[in-house]
């Protein structure tokens, strides 16, 4: 009995440290604070892809996971998507394989036509810097000189959110992950023969494009990549804006 009770309290004790940490309580917030943002995806893909008018746009989903949650409802004329199955077992996509290995067929003329140009790539697998910064590279090759790569999850709003492992869901940010996709954002961001910024909503959403000035460069130094230096500046880091200031930006270019 003495032992079941001590197991009980030792439970409630650590119980009520979980529920009443600062840490957890704060980014509880944050993460109310973000889901909440707008627009979602698949607004911002489907405003990039309307800002090409009359055209007949191409689209390519990297990591799609279940299509129902974003790729069923991009509206282009022609649109490929691309996942190797890992989350979702019944995975419905055009090219069941890596993102890696799709590029390298591509290449090859193994699968569609080498020569193929995309108007909006939209990159959302593994969200891990390397992964992240070969799919940006890669998607450069294929990317009409018009067109816009957008990167998912550029944005973690605490470093729980930017944590390697995807599986440990019992750190402050719970389910929520973004991973490291941040850090090769922010590393792209150092070049300037292109432009980029990220859009303030559904977790950042890093756009590139080499016609549209969006902003200057990044010139913030952060040689380890340390989440705290990337929180401290994190506005210039990324070249955080509003969805607003992103549209006055389209609409100037359309003018």
């Amino acid at each position: 009995m003495k032992n079941w009770f001590t197991k009980i309290k030792t439970y409630y004790n650590w119980g009520s440290r979980f529920l009443n940490n600062s840490y957890h309580s704060s980014t509880k917030a944050r993460i109310e604070e973000e889901i909440n943002k707008k627009p979602f995806r698949t607004e911002l893909i489907n405003y990039l892809l309307n800002s090409f008018g009359e055209k007949q746009t191409v689209y390519l989903e990297i990591g799609v996971r279940n299509p129902e949650d974003n790729f069923n409802h991009i509206n282009a004329n022609e649109k490929y998507s691309v996942d190797p199955g890992i989350e979702f077992k019944e995975n419905p996509v055009d090219f069941k394989i890596t993102s890696d290995d799709f590029f390298n067929q591509l290449k090859l003329g193994k699968i569609l036509n080498p020569a193929i140009r995309f108007d909006v790539i939209f990159i959302d697998g593994l969200h891990i810097a390397e992964q992240a910064e070969r799919d940006i590279n890669n998607s450069l090759q294929f990317i009409n000189e018009d067109g816009f790569i957008i990167l998912h999850d550029c944005n973690p709003p605490t470093e729980y959110h930017a944590r390697e492992e995807y599986c440990y869901d019992l750190s402050p940010a719970q389910k929520y992950w973004n991973g490291t996709t941040w850090k090769a954002f922010v590393n792209f961001r150092k070049r300037k023969d292109y432009f980029s910024c990220c859009v303030d909503s559904d977790w950042g959403l890093g756009i590139i494009s080499k016609k549209i000035k969006f902003g200057i460069s990044n010139k913030i130094e952060n040689n380890f990549y340390e989440y705290s230096i990337f929180n401290l500046n994190r506005k210039e880091c990324l070249n955080l804006i509003s969805f607003e200031e992103f549209n006055n930006l389209i609409i100037n270019k359309l003018m």
